[in-house]
């Protein structure tokens, strides 16, 4: 029997209209999907009629289904000769586990491609009006996981990064804010460091609030994941350049505008 071939395609950070021309090619051909919990459902509607479905979310600790298994399903429908897309959402190797499912993949002698994705590393921060690099501002940027800093021998080396470098994007670490602020405080980042945390980034609901690295831990205890982390001074031009949220503030200002309209009607 002809193997199949595992498609590993980032399906970007929320908005649809990120997706890659290659990643919609291969979502609408392929005859078996299988899809992550933060994949925008709007993009399972471009799947073919007779596409197999099957969802394999993971979301702050909460696993529908252990990452070996979801391994073992790619290769056995890849065995019996299917086309499977593995749509991820952001990229698959900036911390999408995309490395350990082409690892599988590699050992199990199935073919395979990896098609990138635009990550929320990037996006959610533009989208939120923060460029991570500015010729007056910051000159590097680093991205790191903030799912770690509970653990009592973290890989994340917070003294570095608190010294060397201009702009830092933390991904998954809203649960751990409290435990990444005060990390980067001992370490001797200034407390007025300008902070962002964007909520559900690139969609629309998103939400980003501002402060400094002190009191953001009390300006963002509202927010839900996902969400993006950004420090840096950079946060800074996000009032400014805030184009996606500003967006969506000038559609709800026209609609009050239109609901006034029809009260009080034109004077011919």
């Amino acid at each position: 029997m002809r193997l199949g071939r595992v498609y590993l395609v980032g399906a970007g950070p929320g908005d649809p209209g990120l997706l890659t021309v290659r990643g919609l090619e291969l979502l609408r051909r392929a005859q078996v999907i299988v899809f992550d919990q933060l994949v925008n459902p709007d993009l399972l509607e471009e799947a073919s009629a007779g596409a197999m479905k099957i969802f394999a979310g993971k979301r702050a600790g909460r696993h529908c289904i252990a990452q070996s298994e979801i391994n073992q399903v790619l290769i056995d429908h890849a065995a019996l000769g299917y086309e499977v897309v593995r749509l991820k959402g952001g990229d698959p190797f900036v911390f999408g586990r995309g490395g350990e499912e082409a690892e599988a993949l590699a050992a199990a002698g199935i073919p395979f491609e990896v098609v990138p994705g635009v990550s929320s590393a990037i996006a959610v921060p533009a989208y939120a009006g923060i460029p991570l690099t500015h010729r007056e501002y910051s000159s590097s940027f680093a991205v790191v996981t903030g799912h770690e800093s509970r653990k009592l021998e973290s890989s994340v080396q917070w003294d570095k990064l608190a010294a060397a470098v201009d702009t830092l994007v933390i991904l998954m670490g809203l649960r751990n804010l409290q435990q990444i602020t005060t990390a980067l405080l001992s370490h001797g980042l200034a407390p007025g460091t300008p902070v962002a945390v964007i909520s559900r980034g690139t969609t629309q609901e998103q939400e980003t609030v501002t402060g400094s690295v002190s009191d953001i831990v009390d300006k963002a205890a509202h927010l839900d994941s996902p969400a993006v982390i950004v420090i840096g001074r950079v946060v800074g031009l996000q009032q400014r350049l805030n184009w996606f949220e500003s967006a969506f503030e000038s559609q709800r200002d026209a609609l009050s505008y239109g609901d006034e309209a029809t009260i009080y009607p034109s004077p011919d």
